[in-house]
């Protein structure tokens, strides 16, 4: 064993001992399913499904018809059927589902929720977790600050939190000016929120964003991180639910390929970092697609009550149909929508498709990452 190796203490989480300190970033829509959690549990990480869309994805899949419950009990209880532990990623900005998911996830006895794309001020309310660890994501000090008093009203306290900084996938939870701000790097960010962490009962601090080998992991552990999650790393895997083209893309893409969408961008209004050939990109920089809001995910409540209100439902120039386009990578509706490849900043290092199984002996230092 290197000395390397040895760094990578266990994770520990709700009395949980994770014995490899890495989580599997929960990627939507329908890349993180059950077989790429299944595999990470099994090798030693904590697998994470994601919860967007799951509903139609499941139904698509079995031929029958999935609520959101019925589709996060499904899956989680897939991910769980090996070994290990697997819990599941639900976004914030899912308004319309979360409870649904939520409640699903904890039924199905979901090692963790992780929660973000929003402050997930009311996640214990919604129903007693039981044995599932509540971990929201944060992207500042003062986020974490919010939930802890937040979530001490509801006598309850993060069992840990995941620091997501500018260099991750997916939705950033930064303005597009504070993305390269060097008071935003992941490592000045850790001390800050490592203090909440301590001050409201010293759980445990995963950092996210930019992170890629097996040192990126050590150094971070030795700044004081507990753990780290890892999404794009675990995109182009084998077992990950990504279509085909999607991976291919992941392998082909340059330094220069990978921006931040932001207008035209998503209807959360979050910044999001996609390949810049993504058909559905492409399309939306052009304004060449008219508007196509049918999926519903990310609708909010109008005065009625109703969920009908989606930036990308009246008008395609600032903002464009997220959920069809990532469905359509996952491979739900590729004869009808365009693709839309989001990744993390690092994707260009990635030059082929591997296993969960080698991808992770390379990350704890089992075999040097030339050879993994």
């Amino acid at each position: 064993m290197s000395n390397f190796e040895s760094a990578l203490t266990e994770l520990v989480i709700k009395d949980k001992r994770i014995k490899v300190p890495i989580i599997q970033g929960g990627m939507g829509v329908g890349v993180s399913l059950h077989p790429l959690a299944r595999a990470v549990a099994k090798e030693g990480g904590l697998g994470i499904v994601s919860s967007a869309c799951l509903d139609r994805l499941v139904s698509k899949r079995t031929g029958k018809k999935y609520s959101s419950y019925e589709a996060a009990y499904e899956e989680v209880s897939l991910a769980k059927a090996g070994s290990g532990f697997a819990g599941i990623n639900i976004m914030g900005a899912l308004v319309r589902d979360y409870n649904d998911s939520v409640k699903g996830a904890i039924d199905a006895g979901a090692d963790a929720i992780i929660s973000g794309a929003g402050l997930p001020l009311s996640l214990p309310a919604v129903q007693t977790p039981k044995d599932t660890a509540l971990i929201p994501i944060v992207s500042s000090a003062r986020a974490l600050e919010l939930i802890c008093r937040k979530w001490e009203k509801l006598k309850y306290r993060p069992d840990a939190v995941v620091l997501e900084g500018p260099l991750a996938g997916g939705h950033l939870g930064f303005k597009i000016d504070q993305i390269e701000d060097e008071t935003n790097k992941l490592e000045n960010l850790l001390p800050l929120v490592k203090d909440i962490a301590m001050k409201y009962g010293d759980f445990p601090v995963i950092v996210a964003g930019g992170i890629y080998t097996h040192d990126d992991i050590v150094r971070f552990l030795r700044l004081g991180a507990d753990g780290v999650q890892m999404g794009t790393r675990f995109l182009a895997t084998e077992e990950s639910s990504a279509s085909g083209e999607y991976k291919q893309a992941v392998v082909g893409a340059k330094d220069e390929d990978i921006v931040v969408a932001h207008d035209p961008g998503s209807p959360c209004g979050m910044p999001f970092r996609v390949i810049k050939q993504s058909p559905m990109y492409v399309s939306a920089l052009k304004h060449s697609r008219p508007p196509k809001c049918d999926k519903g995910y990310v609708l909010l409540k109008d005065k009625e009550g109703k969920f009908s209100i989606c930036l990308a439902k009246e008008s395609n120039e600032h903002h464009f149909c997220i959920c069809n386009g990532l469905l359509s990578s996952a491979g739900y509706n590729r004869d009808k929508e365009e693709s839309l490849y989001t990744v993390g900043t690092n994707a260009s290092r990635i030059d082929r498709i591997v296993s969960v199984k080698a991808l992770m002996d390379e990350l704890t230092g089992k075999v040097p990452a030339a050879t993994a």
